[in-house]
């Protein structure tokens, strides 16, 4: 029925949600003759090229429009959208998801963090006509090294830079009608000499320009890949993205809401690994019964569930705080790049063990997994390797312990942070800082509900009262770092350190999720079982112990999986409805 209100005119209707919107266009991922279900995808991968009706698919969607601002014209507002969008993609070909959008994203959002008016104007014009933006930063020579990029942007006497050099590995390359470029444009060592450009690929003089042949990859093996080397190739001055010579910082900027963002939309590669295991497990005979019949195999199954709830709610978590603590963005970025890829490629890793030796046969579920397997191994570096997170994180610690988890009054944060459902303040690019200035309102969360919190659960209270005391611990030997423990020479010891920084912050993001959590949940809802079951597993993955998830929690955790799965609903705390 429709209410009308007082003057007969009906309320208006809400708009469809793009999620839901865009898991109805995939359909049923099994279905036979499904042009974008799993055959097609598999047809895809082994010939080593995108999924055309895949990406068909997601023009008619309008995909782009989630890379682009809502202030220009798209509909971007936020992390925590976009990934919902994204990770359905995942969920179905993560090749997809990369080579279609994700590095497009990569791309613009250093544009609409520090790009000009008219730069963001042309880019989201050129995204909402349905065009794609390379991403150009790495060199083999240096990977993740972005400050010894040896790619350069020198000036000529007209005025304009000439380009001399060669990215090797750089998505949609060929098919992207603009490239965002980073380059050197000082000889002098430092980290004011690089600059960032955004490039019209059918500006450039063709003789000046040369394309590579594609590095042949293991996994996201459909991604087109592309190198490209530029022999004195003029670009004009104002294809600079913000104040020349400070390239190296907006990307710093920038990158943090990409290293929340694409470790999010993996967690849907797992989401798809989970469920193909999952059937794998329910249908394979073994010793009279079948291989879910085992404690061992449902053991394997509940904790990879753990692991993406662990993961999804750091993940919420730090994407929501780009909103409500974006100056510390910079922690919770390099904090979810840490912990979150290694998190899922373990998962992965260990839920392929559960097909036994069937796993190299290409009948089944085997040939999918194979490939979700291999697809997984790039989101562990991706632009941001493990070593290249600690090493942002470890500077931070003792100005950390000294303003927040030291003082008497230290920085907060919005309960709304916790609280997915309800709407946030829009995201400021131009308020994303370099480094967090000693301040970690999530941590200092942990802290107070575990003084303050303590009468709902004993057991989730004595686990806070115990993540909190680590953080205390954490500062006391934060406080004892020399200044050589802080860089790239500090010992193993101290890099240890952010690691344990990580954990506390994904444990305060599971925490309070469910100190904020809102009656009536979908999935499971108001039950302990999952802070239980996810903070055993982090402790797992940080070192704290190696033993398995209590059986409660296992089977607790089993029949939830067993539920979401045969009522085709998500993995994740959104628990959607999937045709996966």
């Amino acid at each position: 029925m429709t209410l009308v209100d007082p003057a007969g005119a009906a309320p208006p209707e809400a708009p469809p949600d793009p999620i839901d919107r865009l898991e109805a266009l995939f359909g049923d991922a099994g279905a036979p003759g499904n042009p974008v279900g799993r055959d097609a995808v598999l047809a895809a991968d082994a010939l080593g090229s995108m999924l055309s009706a895949g990406e068909n698919l997601l023009d008619d969607f309008g995909l782009n429009t989630h890379f682009v601002p809502q202030a220009l014209g798209g509909r971007f507002t936020g992390l925590e959208e976009l990934i919902g969008v994204m990770r359905a993609v995942y969920r179905r070909d993560p090749s997809l998801g990369l080579g279609y959008g994700a590095g497009s994203f990569m791309a613009a959002v250093n544009v609409w963090t520090s790009g000009s008016t008219e730069q963001r104007t042309w880019l989201a014009d050129h995204l909402l006509a349905g065009g794609r933006v390379a991403c150009g930063y790495h060199e083999l020579a240096h990977g993740n090294d972005f400050a010894r990029a040896e790619l350069t942007a020198l000036p000529m006497p007209d005025g304009r830079l000439r380009v001399n050099g060669r990215k090797e590995v750089v998505a949609n390359l060929d098919r992207a009608g603009a490239m965002v470029l980073f380059a050197r444009t000082d000889v002098a060592p430092g980290s004011r000499s690089h600059s960032q450009f955004l490039l019209e690929q059918d500006r450039l003089p063709p003789e000046t320009v040369t394309r590579l042949a594609r590095f042949g990859t293991v996994g996201m093996r459909a991604v087109p890949l592309g190198g490209i080397e530029f022999t004195d190739c003029p670009v004009p001055a104002d294809a600079v993205v913000g104040t020349p010579g400070h390239g190296l910082e907006t990307a710093q900027r920038s990158f943090q809401l990409t290293r929340i963002a694409l470790p999010g939309m993996t967690v849907g590669l797992l989401d798809t690994a989970l469920r193909t295991a999952l059937r794998g497990a329910r249908g394979r005979r073994l010793y009279g019964g079948t291989a879910a019949d085992l404690l061992l195999s449902r053991t394997v199954l509940a904790e990879a569930f753990a692991d993406m709830l662990l993961a999804d709610a750091f993940i919420t978590v730090a994407a929501r705080t780009a909103h409500t603590a974006t100056a510390q963005c910079a922690v919770y970025a390099s904090a979810v790049k840490l912990l979150v890829p290694a998190l899922v490629m373990a998962a992965v890793n260990r839920l392929s063990e559960l097909l036994g030796s069937q796993f190299y046969l290409r009948s089944g579920e085997q040939p999918l997994f194979q490939k979700l397997q291999r697809d997984v191994l790039p989101s562990a570096f991706g632009h941001a390797s493990r070593v290249s997170c600690q090493s942002a994180l470890l500077p931070q610690l003792p100005l950390t312990a000294r303003r927040t988890w030291n003082a008497d009054h230290g920085p907060t944060l919005s309960d709304t942070t916790f609280r997915p459902a309800e709407p946030l303040p829009p995201l400021d690019f131009g308020a994303l800082k370099i480094t967090a200035g000693g301040r970690d309102p999530l941590s200092r969360s942990l802290l107070q509900g575990a003084e303050r919190r303590t009468g709902e659960d004993a057991a989730i209270a004595a686990l806070a009262a115990e993540h909190a005391a680590d953080v205390r611990a954490l500062s006391v030997e934060a406080a004892r770092l020399t200044p050589d423990q802080l860089g790239p020479g500090a010992p193993p010891e101290a890099f240890d350190l952010t690691t344990r920084w990580a954990g506390s912050l994904a444990a305060a993001s599971c925490l309070g999720l469910w100190w904020e959590r809102p009656s009536g949940g979908q999935g499971l809802g108001g039950d302990p079982a999952w802070v239980r079951a996810a903070l055993h597993r982090l402790g797992a993955h940080t070192g704290g112990h190696h033993g398995p998830l209590p059986e409660p929690l296992s089977e607790s955790l089993y029949a939830e999986l067993v539920r979401r799965h045969d009522a085709g609903l998500t993995f994740d705390h959104a628990c959607r409805s999937t045709g996966a």
